[in-house]
């Protein structure tokens, strides 16, 4: 596939990340047909109406962005998994973290903190993030031991925050700020 507008690469020992913007979600409509964006994206058909749905609906509200990346397996060459920033607020510097690995054969074996290192080193550096926000679930204790990993702070429980079939749960709220992400690096 030829390189795409604004494409970014970085790499942990274990994994490629190959950045995911709107506008490469729009170009890759665009110019490829489904058989090329599902393998592009290591997508399955739900994967694959999503993307489109975005597309179709809209992924930017003004001065509201998603900027992620397809975690991608170096051995292998599959995608693993995404990671990366959701509401994303430009003028406000701040943004939402999340990530997933796709497989439970690729979970507890430090992949998510190889790329959740990087992918904070570039929104804070890259896409001058001030501060970051995770939302996870309060029974998720992987999630909660990763973000505490990282120095998230714990701010409080968004009650009935998201719907999980069909039934509204609470979310826990962390941030981390660049000033504590700096004081880490520096430590």
């Amino acid at each position: 596939m030829s390189a795409l507008v604004n494409q970014i690469t970085l790499s942990t020992p274990r994994i490629m990340l190959k950045s995911i913007t709107p506008s490469i979600i729009n170009e890759l409509f665009k110019n490829k047909n489904k058989d090329e964006i599902m393998a592009y994206f290591g997508a399955d058909e739900a994967i694959y109406d999503h993307l489109k749905s975005m597309v179709e609906q809209g992924m930017e509200a003004y001065r509201v962005s998603s900027f992620y990346f397809l975690l991608i397996d170096k051995n292998s060459e599959k995608v693993i998994g995404e990671c990366g920033f959701h509401t994303w607020n430009m003028p406000h510097r701040k943004a939402e973290l999340f990530y997933n690995l796709r497989n439970e054969n690729d979970k507890r074996k430090g992949l998510m903190s190889e790329a959740v290192t990087v992918v904070l080193n570039y929104g804070f550096t890259q896409l001058a993030l001030h501060r970051v926000a995770a939302l996870t679930a309060p029974s998720n204790d992987a999630s909660i031991a990763l973000l505490k990993h990282f120095g998230f702070v714990k701010e409080g429980i968004l009650r009935e925050d998201y719907v999980v079939n069909g039934i509204n749960e609470d979310s826990v709220c962390f941030s981390l700020l660049k000033w504590e992400w700096d004081k880490r690096l520096a430590d």
